[in-house]
């Protein structure tokens, strides 16, 4: 049964202005506005900056360590979403995860498409690992399309012979942008915030023309062996249900280790929702807790 804080966040999103009848600049302004409603808690630290000549914001809980690096890539379709939409989410991981985080500003499209989200996240972790960072002291997580990005880098930097990172976090994941998932269909009438439709119009501004199953646009249909641990969260009434049950299904064929998480009644990232909603703090923690103990074990590893 739904907890009275989701059926709040849903009445909450539910009182929104309808998103399919607002423009790209409205939507992004719209997305950005959670930075004035969710500000970072007191005493974390936020600074703008530029990797491989890439904005990013270094967003770093006190207690997070000098050691280890959180990359974050933001969702929002690779259309919408910026560090305004996601600053106080990162702020949180940041604290529960005890590392740093590091949050890209990738290009979006239909200014720059595909695959200008996935070489600005590349040139960002390469950077990295060439100014001090060993890759296990790496994890890389992002929501939505940013889910989908943080298979896609990996692929990227298999490609490029680069070594992966300690882990993948994958939150609410679009990975497959055919659009012919069963759940886009199943689950259209419980998901209030993301739909076929939706996801179709910015996978044509992303896309274009290009192969919907290029793996850097669809890291479904990639080859996924020698990839790092992912962990994988989705809600159980998103229209994205298949693609992070599907990733994890093909993961493990591929022989990745693998770990799908599939939450009762969850929104599309419910992770966001945290300051008001007690699954998504208890999601966030998940994440901390599983890359607390795959990041000892990696850097155990590589000792």
């Amino acid at each position: 049964m739904p907890t009275e804080d989701i059926k709040k966040v849903r009445e909450l999103i539910a009182a929104q202005p309808p998103r399919n009848e607002m423009t790209i600049e409205e939507r992004r302004a719209f997305m950005d506005s959670w930075d004035e409603a969710h500000p970072v808690p007191d005493g974390v630290s936020v600074a703008a900056a530029r990797v491989a000549d890439v904005p990013v914001e270094w967003i770093t809980a006190p207690e997070a360590r000098d050691d280890g690096m959180l990359l974050f890539l933001h969702g929002g379709g690779y259309v919408i979403g910026s560090p305004s939409s996601h600053r106080h989410l990162v702020a949180n991981l940041s604290a529960e995860t005890g590392l740093q985080g590091l949050l890209v500003d990738y290009r979006l499209a239909p200014e720059a498409p595909f695959p200008a989200a996935v070489e600005d996240a590349l040139s960002v972790y390469a950077s990295l690992l060439t100014h001090g960072y060993e890759p296990e002291q790496v994890a890389i997580a992002g929501d939505s399309a940013g889910g989908g990005l943080v298979v896609a880098t990996m692929l990227a930097a298999k490609d490029a012979n680069l070594p992966q990172p300690a882990a993948g976090i994958c939150i609410s994941p679009w990975t497959d942008l055919t659009g012919t998932a069963k759940s886009l269909v199943t689950n259209a009438d419980v998901d209030p915030t993301v739909s076929k439709e939706s996801l179709a119009a910015f996978a044509e501004l992303y896309i274009g023309d290009e192969d919907e199953k290029n793996p850097y646009a669809s890291p479904l249909f990639g080859d996924l062996s020698g990839l790092s641990p992912l962990l994988v969260q989705v809600g159980s009434i998103e229209v994205l249900l298949d693609d992070a049950v599907e990733l994890v299904e093909r993961a493990k064929a591929a022989g990745v280790t693998a770990t799908l998480e599939v939450w009762d009644e969850m929104i599309h990232v419910w992770h966001r929702y945290y300051p008001v909603l007690q699954e998504g703090r208890e999601a966030n923690a998940r994440i901390g807790e599983y890359l607390r103990v795959i990041m000892a074990s990696s850097a155990a590893a590589a000792e």
